[in-house]
């Protein structure tokens, strides 16, 4: 328990044989369950959870006292006193979906907070409470970790991975209308159990697209989101993103929840003028590469593409800013000095090397799946 609150970690892994176990011992006490959720690898993945889960189980057993346990399965469930679950998909899903499962369990178990750790070992479980915290405090109803709150945070982060993250954020903002979240692909995330309640599962991505996809469904469901500084923890890896297959996919995914959240709340009761300042915007910018493009080819009557451009730059401003202006209701921020009081520093014999597949999403030709 934590402050009250029965408090469920999922983890989603895939061919994660290296990192899991460690992952699985060192989940703080304090955690009343962790759903380790192996997404069919094709490794010994599911081998060294199934050996972890069963040692931090029978410690749990040990020191739970016979009138606890009663407690625990007075409803006849025989797994209500595990502390780690083991769940196995029998085909390889994807990461979302892996996240999808753990999160149904947790809501079935009764978690108050869930919160999702990756199997990789690059979150740090030390700072689990500041991640929580938020949620737990009432302040917002889903937290994300935000490695890109500063250079002290990103200065762990490969400048390639960096670059990526900044690029993807800068999207994942126009498409979910959370105009303050700096790293939307962190998974370090804790969410309350009646916002979960609220969501429906089956509309939300199954693969890596799933965090982005999952804000802009949070945003349509007026969703409070905190942002929490926390310190990027990488090894010496080259990072395996494929920028030109992953990037066009994950846009597209993103340009149909930008739709979609424009559609459901600022149309579903009529015309916005939100709406109509992006539209006007990407309109004028258009016509004005097409007179320019009809400029160079020398055709007459082209003049006028600088100032379309401009007026459509102009437009999507006013969008963008009335667009932050209408969910900065849902915005909330962790203040960096409470991290920065005590900042942590990773040794080079705590560093922690990336698998070459640690995401659970197989390689497919999902070009969302091309990420590492």
């Amino acid at each position: 328990m934590y402050h009250g609150n029965a408090v469920g970690v999922v983890v989603p892994a895939y061919n994660e044989e290296r990192f899991v176990g460690t992952v699985i011992d060192t989940i703080p006490e304090f955690v009343d369950r962790t759903y380790v959720v192996d997404d069919h690898s094709s490794d010994d993945t599911w081998r060294v959870i199934r050996t972890h889960a069963s040692r931090v189980n029978a410690r749990t057993t040990e020191s739970t006292t016979e009138d606890e346990l009663s407690l625990l399965t007075a409803d006849g469930g025989e797994t209500l006193h595990q502390r780690v679950v083991t769940i196995r998909h029998p085909t390889n899903r994807g990461r979302g979906a892996a996240v999808k499962t753990g999160y149904r369990q947790a809501l079935e178990d009764g978690m108050d907070i869930v919160v999702v750790m990756d199997a990789d070992g690059q979150m740090d479980p030390d700072i689990l409470p500041s991640i929580i915290d938020p949620v737990a405090q009432g302040t917002a109803d889903y937290a994300v970790g935000d490695r890109l709150a500063g250079p002290t945070y990103w200065r762990g982060m490969p400048p390639w991975r960096l670059f990526g993250n900044g690029l993807l954020s800068g999207l994942t903002r126009v498409a979910s209308g959370y105009w303050h979240i700096r790293d939307p692909q962190n998974g370090y995330t804790a969410i309350s159990a009646e916002t979960l309640s609220n969501l429906d599962f089956d509309r939300l991505y199954d693969r890596y697209g799933f965090l982005n996809d999952l804000l802009v469904h949070l945003n349509v469901a007026e969703t409070r989101v905190a942002t929490v500084p926390m310190y990027a923890r990488y090894g010496d890896e080259e990072s395996g993103i494929r920028y030109s297959s992953f990037v066009p996919g994950l846009s597209f995914l993103l340009l149909k929840g930008f739709l979609w959240r424009l559609h459901v709340k600022y149309l579903s009761s009529g015309p916005h003028p939100l709406v109509g300042m992006y539209v006007l915007g990407v309109l004028g910018i258009l016509a004005g590469i097409v007179r320019l493009g009809r400029r160079l080819l020398g055709q007459p009557h082209a003049a006028g593409s600088g100032t379309r451009v401009l007026a459509g730059i102009l437009s999507l401003v006013g969008a963008v800013l009335l667009d932050n202006r209408e969910g900065e209701h849902l915005q909330r921020a962790v203040s960096t000095m409470d991290v920065l009081a005590n900042p942590r520093e990773t040794t080079a014999d705590e560093q922690v090397l990336e698998g070459e597949n640690h995401e659970t999403d197989s390689q497919d030709d999902d070009p969302l799946e091309q990420i590492q």
